[in-house]
């Protein structure tokens, strides 16, 4: 099942260069709705609210012994497939009304898309290169030890653009954008390009951190500060041990950084722990490509 919600005559869903933000309801994807809005609005890009019911949940609702538990209760109870369906609409509609309010301000073009089906492989016959996918940190817990979310940890590996995994966060004065790039990574360009957009956008320092060896990295501290001067823009480049995901962890907490950038290019991905790494660190983290 799709269907749209536009007020413009153009479709939203066919151009390139979009923001496209998951909804589903929950306190941390309206905020993560209004981060994406401030974006679409600095590029001047359209923004598409992708709505998607579940399938396998609502395949589950159909098992006598299926149960759900209420979040303030702690009661369980039967899983209706109707009661389901109904607060899915109810969800949907919120959704709707959410998004027409965060773009009124801004004179954004937007469109809501509802579908139904797995929320990894919807958002992926979505998305193009080009284009930007965020979402509230859903699944997520600012605890130690949880793990990462199977929707975040799908897109970001799977996405053809930029992932941006929304938190709320007080942002204070000097804690600034932090861009994570190895010393051999072919990807910098678009990680540092991001990481200059998002310091500029909030007005605080950036930061390269590059994972070296040491051999050569003094090298390419000068070729990414010659892309930061043909790009007009200023950072502290810092070279740090190629290290454990735990180790980077520790650096990264001391930086204290507003935002993470990093590609999933970045060997820290391929590392035991790098999931960890990105719980621990509550904040918002753009993966790209």
């Amino acid at each position: 099942m799709t269907t749209t919600d536009q007020p413009e005559p153009v479709p939203v869903e066919s151009g390139p260069g979009r923001v496209l933000v998951l909804l589903d309801g929950s306190r941390l994807s309206l905020a993560a709705l209004e981060a994406a809005a401030d974006i679409a609005a600095l590029r001047g890009h359209d923004i598409l609210g992708v709505f998607v019911e579940e399938v396998n949940l609502l395949r589950s609702s159909g098992f006598e012994f299926a149960r759900e538990i209420g979040a303030s209760s702690g009661a369980a109870r039967p899983l209706d497939s109707a009661m389901l369906e109904m607060r899915m609409r109810a969800l949907a509609e919120q959704a709707r009304r959410s998004l027409q309010r965060a773009v009124a301000s801004r004179g954004l073009r937007q469109a809501l898309k509802l579908c139904r089906g797995s929320v990894i492989q919807e958002v992926l016959s979505l998305a193009g290169p080009d284009d930007l996918v965020v979402m509230g940190r859903a699944g997520w817990s600012a605890a130690p030890g949880s793990r990462l979310g199977s929707t975040a940890r799908g897109l970001i590996r799977q996405a053809p653009g930029d992932v941006l995994l929304w938190a709320e966060i007080q942002r204070r004065p000097g804690y600034g954008i932090i861009v994570l790039l190895n010393d051999d990574q072919g990807a910098n360009h678009r990680a540092l390009a991001v990481g200059i957009e998002q310091a500029r956008r909030h007005h605080q320092p950036l930061t390269v951190l590059i994972r070296s060896h040491g051999e050569g990295g003094q090298e390419v501290v000068r070729a990414i500060e010659e892309q930061l001067i043909a790009r007009g823009a200023g950072a502290r480049v810092k070279l740090i041990p190629r290290a454990s995901a735990a180790e980077v962890a520790r650096i990264l907490r001391r930086e204290a950084p507003a935002e993470l950038v990093v590609s999933r290019q970045c060997s820290v991905f391929d590392e035991q722990g790098a999931e960890q790494l990105l719980v621990e660190l509550n904040l918002p983290v753009t993966v790209t490509p």
